[in-house]
């Protein structure tokens, strides 16, 4: 907890001696998410975060440990160029089935790491994620 908290405030710094960058990054922030939730529903697209935060050993977790919790904003857990992003490439979801495709790590887009998770919904109805592919 202490990790988090110390990167917030680095953030918070942040933002304060660049507050055009914060700016401009929450605005794409918020359509990003705004874009999501049109497209698969808030409570659909939380669920996937939250799903992706129990993946073991990857790196954006910190980021999205409490994307369940209604009340933080979604646009919160998307960082489109502050480092480290975290970007949602694509998302489908299918029955039972969700294949998401993420951009994290480095700003620049030819450093960052794209993977591609698949999620399946367990007989509980919890989301659980599958398998992992690395798609550079």
């Amino acid at each position: 907890m202490a990790a988090i908290q110390q990167e917030l405030i680095e953030d918070i710094e942040d933002a304060r001696q660049n507050p055009l960058l914060a700016c401009m990054d929450k605005v794409l922030s918020k359509q990003a998410a705004s874009k999501l939730r049109r497209q698969y529903s808030e409570p659909v697209v939380r669920e996937v975060l939250a799903a992706l935060a129990e993946v073991p050993d990857f790196p954006p977790s910190h980021l999205l440990w409490n994307a369940g919790h209604r009340d933080v904003p979604l646009y919160c857990f998307l960082r489109p160029r502050r480092e480290p992003v975290f970007r949602i490439l694509s998302l489908e979801v299918a029955g039972r089935r969700v294949e998401i495709s993420i951009e994290h790590g480095p700003a620049k887009r030819r450093d960052a790491i794209r993977e591609t998770f698949t999620l399946r919904r367990h007989r509980d109805g919890q989301l659980l994620w599958e398998s992992r592919q690395g798609l550079s």
